[in-house]
């Protein structure tokens, strides 16, 4: 991916974000959102026609692979099955022996696989495909369990890109994924420079809190580096608990809510990078 796409593939997370809540979107109403984060990160649209063919030529060259991975992954499960039922049959070790080490080599490529569907090139974090066929399997648009949801959002992100460069940008998401991740919890990439931590409903809401709040000091404590300089980096957050039955995009409302008074208070203390 070069760098122009790694720019739109920000901006086009941060325009799924934005319009994730409506209800209806139609086409004008995505260009012109897209477009108005576009102009945020100083991103004309003059060739368009350009970057949409490059994208879908990768788009379609990366969906060939992996239909063609999942297709030999599912004839070679096929061909183990049916070595497996002969070996049983004939009880014949050696030839159990060899399908369970090539069932190990399969396991291994379907897990790869999976990490090509879930998980965001750049951070390494799950995505949304992941949390909704995880949380909301099928067309389901509710929480299978309870639990508690925390959403993250980084502050001065947008002086983070200005000042140093979308690379930077980059280095900052990358190093506030790995610090979600110490959470032992499921860190999923909402947007742009959005986060969403899954708890599990065994750690309680003031344990949740209080975990959100000691990598956020963690993060506020440690000095970042870019060519020559130093700056610091923040994230608000907010926290919704939610039960069986509950929809997602309530509880991100609920967390938005949060969130928001907090990057108010947050903000006091920390003024800019």
């Amino acid at each position: 991916m070069t760098p122009d796409n790694k720019v739109f593939q920000i901006i086009s997370n941060e325009t799924k974000a934005s319009i994730d809540q409506m209800a209806v979107v139609t086409p004008s109403i995505y260009a012109s959102i897209f477009s108005k984060y576009a102009s945020e990160h100083g991103e004309n649209l003059e060739n368009e026609d350009e970057l949409s063919h490059n994208i879908i030529e990768t788009e379609c060259s990366n969906l060939a692979n992996l239909q063609t991975q999942t297709s030999k992954n599912a004839v070679q499960l096929s061909d183990n099955t049916t070595k497996a039922i002969n070996a049983i049959q004939k009880k014949d070790e050696a030839l159990l022996s060899e399908v369970l080490k090539e069932t190990q080599n399969l396991r291994a490529e379907i897990e790869k696989l999976k990490e090509a569907v879930y998980k965001d090139e750049l951070t390494h974090a799950y995505n949304r495909k992941w949390l909704h066929d995880t949380y909301l399997p099928g067309d389901s648009k509710s929480f299978l369990d309870n639990g508690t949801l925390v959403m993250i959002d980084l502050n001065y992100f947008k002086e983070v890109n200005d000042t140093h460069g979308h690379i930077i940008g980059d280095k900052v998401l990358i190093f506030i994924a790995n610090e979600l991740k110490k959470s032992k919890q499921n860190v999923i990439r909402y947007g742009g420079d959005e986060f969403i931590i899954i708890f599990d409903i065994n750690i309680s809401f003031d344990s949740v809190l209080n975990i959100i709040e000691n990598l956020r000091n963690n993060v506020m404590n440690k000095k970042l580096k870019a060519h020559n300089a130093h700056f610091r980096t923040s994230f608000s957050y907010g926290a919704a608990s939610f039960k069986k039955g509950d929809t997602l995009s309530g509880t991100i409302e609920l967390a938005d809510k949060s969130m928001y008074e907090d990057k108010i208070e947050i903000k006091k203390r920390v003024k800019g990078l």
